[in-house]
């Protein structure tokens, strides 16, 4: 099924990929003026404090007029450009008209494809500016959300649906597990599940309740295989494992200390440490070929760790932590216990903590692939500095429930990220419901796991049959939700601004995938594309994801053409 009219319109005299080229600079523009945006303002709110040191009234009202009218006007070009980049026309700025109050107005746009443009309204950034309504800090948070979740609330505004909506967005970019929604739907739905007592329905304790973190340390004692049984103590639930990791990086470090991570790494890391911690995460950058070092593709080394701690000192950074994936997202890498263990002895050695995401601890679908949590292991390097992470929204496909758990030997870290449970605890009719469906060994070890493994199995085979027709290489792992995939090939040259071009080019064909610049990825060229979703919805994803590859290679075809006879 061709989706071309979903595409990038190509104007007379233009060829795609001159247009893509166009739009490269539209996304160059879009980072420059919203850097602009922000000295601007920096620059008035200096401005205006020594005015009002002087108490210069007047002075100061004609700095708030001009910083009023600067402010609209950057926001108004950011909004042009964003929406240039994202629709794919040429873009024909319209000139504003201003009065002496300093209001700008816009008159109708240049027609396009036979549309006149909208007239802009008063955006979220514009009025930020204008009313002085949000902080410094709210306004950074407004531009890391803004940049971290347009394109996800775009397809939240524009799904697919077999039925009602047969060309909206499939998402094959954010890591949900949809291929059990059947067998959940039946459980939550038993009658064990209903349950309204006057304890759920007020204030819960902020750790969780007392029987859910009672059965989050049975269930992680049985599933992790631990040596002896876990202390449900040591258990804080929030409303989500990126809740977990905030709250983490809030009480173990201060304002621009640091993590160290891998990468790739899962990008809700970066968001997370931001949101409130304003911790930074510093890339442990690895490589996808194989060399001597090397003896498989984005390889993690103690050395590598130490060369990236190493460098982050000389700068002058504090380091309070490792953090690590285990299964990795995106890879799907698992550590062996010899490799966790190298890891953990390297942060003692270095008085750091260590945060080991293991949400996907029971999404390993390839049967000869053991996995070690670390909660397994008989001793620690650390204990007091080993904290883990786990939820069921990937392994049982309930990321709409906001469930993540802590699990910490350490009794004051604890305590402190259940402060949090103020801000970010569960419902109590929730937390019942988690409670009986993990209690539930039984139906989980018969039922759930052998079909969600058998089913994950079946749509990775699938995918990566596709992938290998296509030549396609891929990092073949049997775990997680997604598929590690190089696209090098597809970018001339192979840059990150290449990549964003193929990234959006997919966008134009309503299907949304994760590109490796997201996960802080060295190289270009890299994409994670989610296979966990039911076939037919699958195999018409596959087929857009087919159709942008044809279009961008005819691109290079052509492009190497014109170089050709320019040469």
């Amino acid at each position: 099924m061709s989706h071309r009219s979903d595409t990038l319109p190509v104007p007379s005299g233009k060829t795609r990929s001159q247009v893509l080229r166009d739009r490269s600079i539209y996304t160059r523009l879009l980072e420059v003026t919203r850097h602009l945006q922000q000295t601007v303002r920096e620059h008035f709110v200096q401005l205006m404090s020594r005015q009002g040191l002087l108490q210069e009234r007047r002075h100061t009202q004609a700095i708030r007029e001009q910083e009023a009218l600067l402010s609209r006007l950057l926001c108004q070009m950011i909004d042009l450009l964003q929406s240039g980049a994202t629709s794919g026309l040429e873009l024909q700025v319209p000139l504003p008209s201003g009065d002496s109050r300093g209001d700008v107005r816009y008159g109708q746009g240049t027609q396009l494809s036979g549309q006149p443009d909208p007239v802009p309204q008063l955006s979220d950034c514009e009025a930020a500016f204008v009313s002085r309504d949000l902080s410094n800090r709210g306004t950074d948070i407004s531009a890391l959300y803004r940049s971290s979740f347009q394109d996800y609330n775009a397809y939240q505004k524009d799904k697919y649906h077999k039925d009602k909506n047969t060309l909206g967005f499939i998402n094959l970019g954010t890591s949900e597990n949809k291929l059990c929604t059947d067998l959940m739907a039946e459980r939550l739905q038993e009658s064990d599940m209903n349950c309204v007592e006057e304890t759920l329905l007020q204030c819960p304790d902020w750790r969780g309740q007392p029987f859910l973190r009672e059965e989050v340390a049975r269930f992680l004692t049985y599933y992790c295989r631990a040596p002896a049984r876990l202390d449900p103590e040591n258990v804080v639930v929030l409303n989500g494992c990126c809740s977990v990791f905030s709250a983490l990086a809030m009480v173990l470090c201060d304002p621009g200390e640091a993590f160290l991570v891998p990468t790739p790494f899962y990008g809700g890391f970066a968001f997370s440490s931001r949101l409130y911690a304003k911790v930074q995460l510093i890339p442990v950058h690895l490589e996808s070929k194989i060399t001597a070092i090397n003896t498989y593709p984005f390889q993690l080394t103690v050395d590598k760790l130490e060369e990236a701690l190493l460098e982050a000192r000389l700068q002058g950074k504090n380091v309070r932590g490792l953090v690590l994936t285990n299964p990795q997202n995106p890879l799907g890498d698992i550590y062996s216990p010899d490799s966790l263990m190298k890891y953990l002895e390297f942060a003692k050695r270095h008085d750091l903590h260590v945060i080991i995401d293991e949400i996907y601890m029971l999404s390993v679908f390839d049967e000869s692939i053991t996995f070690h949590s670390v909660l397994s292991m008989k001793s620690l390097p650390d204990r007091s500095r080993t904290h883990v992470i786990w939820g069921t929204s990937k392994d049982f496909g309930i990321s709409g429930f906001r469930f993540g758990a802590l699990y910490t030997h350490n009794k004051e870290v604890a305590s402190v990220v259940s402060a949090f449970g103020y801000l970010h605890s569960i419902s109590g009719i929730t937390q019942h419901k988690l409670c009986q469906l993990l209690q539930n060994t039984e139906w989980i070890d018969k039922v759930y796991l052998p079909t969600n493994r058998f089913r994950l199995r079946e749509a990775h085979k699938y995918v990566t049959a596709k992938l290998k027709a296509l030549e396609i290489p891929f990092h073949n792992r049997g775990s997680g939700l997604y598929v590690w995939i190089n696209l090098k090939k597809y970018l001339d040259p192979c840059t990150f601004e290449e990549e964003q071009l193929l990234y959006r080019r997919f966008l134009d064909h309503k299907l949304l995938l994760s590109c490796g610049k997201a996960y802080m990825c060295k190289e270009p060229g890299w994409f994670r594309l989610i296979f966990a979703d039911e076939l037919p919805r699958l195999k018409l994803a596959m087929r857009r994801f087919c159709d942008v590859l044809e279009e961008q290679k005819q691109d290079l075809i052509v492009k190497q053409l014109e170089d050709a006879m320019r040469e």
